[in-house]
């Protein structure tokens, strides 16, 4: 089984927010265990690419840092949620993340890589045809 591609590391969580928000990564004995850090990333990348890849092919050539961010967000809130070491701020970020990858998926957001050949961006649809036979003004008169 191979490996999804991460967009963060746990150098990223630390950087970004500090040893603290790894305690959801401990063990009973307090000692943070690594293998949950991956874990946590791993499935927050795979969430990434269930939105970026409505638009994208995958895997990326380059990680834009906007998807570090809400990878390390994401996986932060995977640890510390089951541990219910959670904090409102968290879940915040947590949202916002999804709703931009949502907005991502839907063509609302972008990257700024290359969309999927042959993909185009949402347009409006426009339809004309021909005059109204049975208008207001055209029926006033029967």
């Amino acid at each position: 089984m191979c490996r999804p591609l991460m967009y963060a590391t746990r150098e990223d969580i630390v950087s970004r927010f500090g040893e603290d928000v790894l305690i959801g990564a401990a063990d009973a004995d307090g000692l943070i265990v690594d293998a949950r850090i991956t874990a946590a990333l791993e499935a927050a990348s795979a969430e990434i690419n269930s939105y970026v890849g409505v638009r994208h092919t995958l895997p990326l050539t380059s990680v834009p840092p906007i998807l570090v961010e809400h990878c390390v967000v994401m996986a932060i809130y995977k640890l510390n949620s089951g541990a219910d070491m959670g904090t409102e701020d968290m879940e915040t970020r947590n949202k916002q993340a999804l709703g931009w990858l949502k907005d991502l998926s839907n063509g609302r957001a972008t990257l700024g890589l290359d969309s999927k050949p042959g993909q185009k961006s949402p347009r409006p649809v426009v339809t004309t045809g021909t005059p109204r036979q049975f208008s207001r003004h055209a029926m006033r008169e029967l």
